[in-house]
């Protein structure tokens, strides 16, 4: 199971992510509302690793904790995966918050992917035939995120805990 630090939006920027959630569930469609884990939230992985230790915590929070609140921008839609795919909003930061994310990963050599792709989940496990119509559903405006806080998820107690910001 993979440990992960992650950048949450404030309550409005959570809000416009449910609403997306939301949208793809009314169409009958694959959604992360249909994830039922208490700690489900929209969010931005910064990394996932087996093992995230002091020291990754103690990175992020030395190097993204004074960035926050950061303003994001999502950049459309991506479809990621085979026969199953997940659907994500890009997420577009500055290059401060693409240093620090870089710093955080470097510190976890043992991370799941070798390069940061920031986004926000929207789909997992939908068919690749109902790709389009999610894109119908989902439509192409950008938005404006405020990331607020960042949080560590610990999948051996199922928990969360705030590293920064709030």
């Amino acid at each position: 199971m993979l440990h992960a630090i992650e950048l949450l939006p404030d309550e409005a920027g959570q809000d416009l992510v449910r609403r997306d959630w939301e949208a793809l569930r009314d169409a009958g469609l694959p959604s992360q509302l249909d994830h039922r884990g208490a700690t489900n939230a929209p969010h931005v992985t910064v990394v996932a690793a087996p093992d995230i230790g002091r020291t990754g915590e103690d990175v992020a929070v030395e190097r993204l904790g004074p960035l926050l609140p950061a303003t994001a921008r999502t950049a459309g839609l991506v479809v990621l995966g085979g026969a199953r795919v997940t659907v994500a909003r890009l997420v577009e930061v500055d290059d401060a918050v693409t240093a620090a994310v870089a710093a955080v990963r470097a510190a976890l050599p043992d991370r799941q992917h070798r390069s940061w792709l920031p986004h926000v989940t929207l789909a997992r496990r939908l068919p690749r035939a109902d790709v389009q119509r999610a894109v119908d559903v989902l439509g192409h405006d950008d938005v404006v995120l405020t990331l607020t806080l960042l949080r560590r998820w610990d999948p051996g107690t199922g928990s969360v805990h705030t590293l920064a910001g709030g």
